[in-house]
């Protein structure tokens, strides 16, 4: 193992390159702040990369009476939407509704309204779902998403995979969101803006020697480490955050995380249409059915306790099951476990707010900054979720700006991430444009390419004037091209990072194409035969896309 030692203090060391990370560090590298971050594993390896992978803002949320946090996330669906309308997208929600429903009658709003009107026990009644979707209309604002409407579920085609007894619904306004990618980008942008972004690079010490913080990492490829020096520590260690409060950085703090596991199903496709479903349960959780990569249906998510961060998350087969007979519940045809093709999970790290359940504990974030007796200081990151990221950076900068004077403001919003410079109404537009620039491409490979790389498609094709010209081909639509552009651009250093993370053809994919993939990422020879790395200025703090 070689050591080498920076002795050039950064402004700010990020630990953690998930969402949350990857996001303050754009956010500080855009005000010219020096920055470093370091991620153990890939960019979004963890929590960051197993949402249900939506923009939306939290409607079960309102039950709780979490109003700010909805209100936040509502405000954000949009602007966030304008600036990436390559990898998210509009998305309408189908909530269909029975006159027999019953529901879990424990939360806040279930006991105020037993309160006043105890004969709707257990109820939620169409008329509070209304309320609340006017709530959710209404809260936030909206420019782009049309509002909720009323649905004959009977009449309607949504309600065609469904069970007969569900003759009415509401159809409302949500936002996916490619969550893998968004880290990605996020990452990339940080780098394009003078951020140092390091994956694979796990953070050994922190120590604090006056006013400055001496970080320790080693890169878990090369195994080489090194010491850098910086004036302030970022704690965005989503599920770690605690362990890396305590262990890594040595602070005696009585702050910590709830790990909340939320696992997922992708099926094969249970529904024509492109719309989704919100189910609600009679034990007052609710999961959502996704139309997902074209030919497939996400469902999910759970919510299970999760004890140690270093526990691999996996979707059990009691997760599975639940889901299934959850869904089951809905679709006129049941959804059994030979219908399951793959399955995900992740672990929330939710601010320890002492609720009594999962279920129940607040998705809000938690910011605190810690220096005794003005040493170097940390801020620590707690909670959060996908939807409200870009403010959770902003609002960590509000926490840093005192030990930085005359830093510039706010700018994120409206600001594009790199392949999302074109108006969301121009979305199809932009697809027709591919096609007729590359018409080898087939329709569902120009939507993958669109919905991943933006304008960037067209810098990874670049001249090819037939499929031949890509290279050679891995299968699923996967060229030696598009592979060596995401090594040179994107961090990709595994075939899971391109076939997970970077993409979700793993789905696609046989065992001897991922055999494949294996052999080149380990033929240095095979990735030396990279594309140019794309040298993209970023967009100017001024120019913004509607």
């Amino acid at each position: 193992m070689s050591e080498h030692s920076n002795t050039e203090p950064y402004d700010l060391f990020i630990i953690g390159g998930g969402i949350n990370g990857c996001g303050i560090a754009r956010d500080a590298a855009g005000r010219g702040l020096r920055v470093m971050l370091a991620e153990m594993n890939d960019f979004g390896g963890a929590t960051s990369s197993a949402s249900t992978k939506l923009f939306h803002g939290g409607l079960r949320y309102l039950e709780y009476f979490e109003f700010n946090l909805v209100r936040k996330a509502l405000i954000e669906r949009e602007v966030l939407l304008k600036a990436m309308p390559h990898i998210s997208w509009p998305m309408r929600f189908v909530l269909p509704l029975y006159k027999g429903m019953r529901f879990d009658s424990e939360t806040p709003t279930s006991r105020l309204l037993v309160r006043f009107m105890p004969w709707l026990r257990g109820r939620r009644p169409a008329w509070l779902i209304r309320l609340g979707l006017f709530l959710y209309d209404t809260l936030g604002g909206r420019d782009i998403l049309p509002g909720t409407a009323t649905l004959d579920l009977h009449r309607d085609p949504v309600g065609k995979p469904l069970q007969e007894k569900f003759a009415k619904g509401f159809e409302y306004s949500d936002c996916w969101i490619e969550d893998s990618r968004l880290v990605l980008l996020n990452a990339r942008d940080a780098e394009q803006r003078g951020g140092t972004m390091r994956s694979r690079s796990a953070v050994t010490k922190a120590e604090r020697v006056g006013e400055l913080w001496h970080i320790s990492f080693e890169d878990s490829q090369s195994g080489t480490s090194e010491t850098v020096q910086a004036k302030m520590l970022v704690n965005a260690g989503g599920p770690w955050v605690e362990n890396i409060i305590h262990q890594t950085a040595g602070i005696n703090s009585s702050e910590g995380v709830r790990l909340v596991r939320g696992s997922h199903i992708v099926t094969r496709k249970l529904f024509e249409h492109d719309k989704s479903y919100f189910f609600q349960g009679s034990d007052g959780r609710i999961i959502f059915a996704i139309p997902y990569e074209q030919d497939y249906t996400l469902i999910g998510t759970t919510d299970q306790d999760h004890s140690d961060p270093d526990t691999r998350p996996e979707c059990s087969a009691e997760e599975r099951d639940y889901l299934l007979a959850f869904a089951s519940e809905y679709f006129a045809k049941p959804v059994t476990k030979e219908d399951v093709v793959w399955s995900y999970s992740g672990v929330r790290p939710l601010y320890d707010d002492g609720a009594s359940s999962a279920t129940a504990a607040t998705r809000d974030y938690v910011l605190t900054v810690n220096q005794p007796d003005a040493t170097a200081p940390i801020l620590n990151v707690f909670g959060g979720k996908i939807t409200t990221y870009r403010k959770l950076a902003e609002n960590a900068l509000v926490e840093i700006a005192p030990f930085f004077p005359d830093l510039p403001g706010p700018w994120t919003a409206g600001v594009p991430l790199p392949g999302g410079d074109f108006a969301v109404k121009d979305a199809q537009k932009k697809l027709e444009q591919l096609e007729r620039d590359y018409p080898f491409l087939t329709p569902h490979w120009a939507q993958r390419l669109l919905r991943a790389y933006g304008t960037e498609a067209w810098d990874m094709l670049g001249t090819a004037k037939t499929a031949a010209d890509l290279g050679r081909d891995f299968g699923a639509t996967l060229t030696e091209q598009e592979l060596c552009w995401s090594i040179a651009n994107e961090y990709t250093k595994t075939t899971e990072d391109m076939i997970w993370r970077r993409s979700k053809l793993g789905l696609r994919l046989s065992k001897d194409e991922v055999a494949a993939l294996d052999n080149f990422f380990s033929d240095p020879q095979g990735k030396s035969k990279k594309t140019p790395k794309r040298k993209a200025k970023p967009v100017a703090l001024d120019q913004e896309i509607g």
